[in-house]
């Protein structure tokens, strides 16, 4: 298979009972299980006990353990409400007998209403942006062998950032980042799938946002990140497949914790969906602790 087909055969789950599914974590690199990987997962756990007439709208989420890469995940959904427009989905995972995570989600049967949206800012697009791979055909001497891989091997999920950190030398910038973002090959048209894509890439360059003032990147020893709730709602049908735009910003970072938030546009412009995400932010350094460059 393809890598977007392992990634998209991941996110799929084995049924083991009623309401209750089984799925397995792919490694990226990181010491614990990804956290959109499981934001994905449990989505894909509570889409396959709601009927198919009913679209995801938004969901809710805590990350209260990190998840071991190399055992299972069981997502366990409680089918908390099905009305004639929303249905309400709560799914817990666990791993070793214990909760890591629960999400809430809703589900609504489409319907016409009234529109409007903001404005996509004005960035480079996609094609006049080098991707990742481009930049890094010889990666800098010093990356740790964790990045080294990421950048050699072939990705699901695929990054042009408008503007690029040095991750090993990070100089002091507003917290506002805007990064281009697709699936790397076609999938089907499945609406559902779309969005559960969607959830696993939106996990990705929220806290980097944050950390932009105070100069710090993941790369730097004693930087600690771990993302602690997401929330994601989807505003317009979207492909996963093409390009979007991410438009991050953090207005707050404090007690070791960041907060950003995201606007995700289709490349023609629509606002398809809308994120926030506080993150554990820690330094281990005191001198990086308090860094405002205004």
């Amino acid at each position: 298979m393809s890598i977007v087909e392992t990634l998209v055969d991941l996110l799929r789950l084995e049924q083991l009972e009623h309401n209750l599914y089984r799925g397995q974590s792919r490694d990226i690199g990181t010491k614990d299980v990804f956290g959109g990987q499981v934001l994905a997962q449990a989505l894909s756990a509570a889409i396959h006990t709601v009927e198919p007439d009913r679209i995801v709208h938004s969901l809710h989420a805590y990350f209260i353990l990190p998840g071991d890469v190399q055992a299972p995940i069981v997502y366990q959904v409680d089918r908390i409400r099905d009305g004639r427009s929303f249905a309400t989905r709560r799914v817990v995972a666990l791993q070793h007998g214990r909760a890591i995570f629960f999400m809430s989600s809703s589900f609504q049967v489409p319907e016409e209403g009234a529109s409007h949206q903001m404005p996509m800012p004005k960035v480079k697009m996609p094609d006049e942006i080098p991707s990742l791979k481009e930049l890094f055909k010889e990666p800098p001497k010093g990356l740790p062998e964790v990045l080294r891989r990421y950048f050699s091997e072939e990705q699901p999920v695929e990054f042009r950032p408008v503007s690029l950190d040095n991750p090993f030398a990070p100089v002091p910038r507003e917290p506002f980042n805007h990064v281009w973002f697709r699936i790397t090959d076609r999938v089907s048209d499945d609406q559902a799938l779309h969005r559960i894509l969607l959830a696993y890439a939106s996990d990705f360059n929220l806290l980097g946002t944050a950390m932009r003032p105070h100069a710090l990147s993941a790369a730097q020893p004693g930087v600690k990140l771990a993302s602690l709730d997401h929330a994601l709602w989807f505003h317009r049908p979207l492909r996963a497949d093409e390009w979007l735009l991410y438009a991050l910003d953090s207005p707050s970072a404090s007690e070791a914790r960041g907060f950003c938030r995201g606007s995700v546009f289709s490349e023609a412009g629509e606002l398809v969906a809308s994120v926030a995400q506080e993150g554990l932010m820690r330094v281990s350094d005191p001198k990086q602790k308090e860094h405002n460059p205004q």
